[in-house]
């Protein structure tokens, strides 16, 4: 898909007239620490190469250069990220730490920018849903489940706030005809997310949270403070 996608929209006669250097740089935002993240970038790698050589009709001599970039927040383990790069990858990489709803890169400085499985996560949780006085509260669940009106509604503004943010960082950063790959997990419309495979899960979890609680083994800040700040779009 990724490939398909980049073979269809990435103009490389406007990187080559734009650019008089031969360094494609490409950012992942959210980052894994496992193989997940190589494998992706992999594949972005091949494609522009595979573009670039349709372009040129297999004639060209120039060799493009790849700069990677590899963002999440700075408690990432950036170490065993690095530990799994191939030593034989002829790539330049750095780490970016920082939130993805900012601004991270210099103007105009990024080719193709990719997220995957990322931006679910907001930037915090909504104020509304742990306060005690709001219509919002949500006492009794760690997550968004979709139901409760209030609750949706707090969640949703903060996605469109961080989406927002997202998206305005991302504009400043990318090339004129630069390329934004965002992949994301949702719910189908009508279709509240516990009663999804991954909602029951959570509602699990969170019941054998709340179980611990009235044992008192857990307290009711723990159990406050493992609210999830995430939110799946419809």
């Amino acid at each position: 898909m990724i490939i398909h996608a980049i073979a269809s929209n990435l103009d490389m006669d406007k990187f080559c007239s734009q650019s008089s250097s031969q360094t494609f740089r490409i950012a992942d935002f959210g980052c894994s620490i496992g193989p997940n993240t190589i494998f992706s970038m992999q594949n972005i790698i091949q494609a522009v190469e595979q573009k670039h050589h349709e372009n040129n009709h297999g004639n060209s001599s120039t060799i493009l250069e790849f700069q990677l970039f590899f963002n999440d927040h700075s408690t990432n383990d950036f170490n065993t990220l690095f530990k799994s790069i191939p030593p034989s990858w002829p790539y330049f990489v750095a780490g970016v730490p920082g939130s993805f709803y900012r601004r991270l890169f210099p103007k105009s400085s990024i080719h193709i920018g990719h997220s995957s499985n990322a931006l679910q996560w907001l930037s915090k949780v909504p104020q509304e849903v742990v306060d005690c006085k709001s219509p919002a509260y949500n006492d009794g669940s760690i997550y968004c489940r979709g139901i409760e009106k209030e609750v949706t509604k707090a969640y949703v503004a903060q996605f469109e706030k961080d989406m927002e943010s997202f998206l305005n960082g991302r504009g400043e950063e990318l090339v004129n005809g630069g390329l934004m790959v965002i992949l994301m997990g949702g719910v189908p419309n009508g279709i509240p997310l516990s009663h999804t495979a991954i909602g029951k899960f959570y509602d699990l979890f969170g019941s054998c949270l709340l179980d611990l609680t009235n044992k008192d083994l857990v307290s009711h800040l723990t159990v406050k403070l493992t609210i999830l700040v995430m939110e799946r779009p419809y």
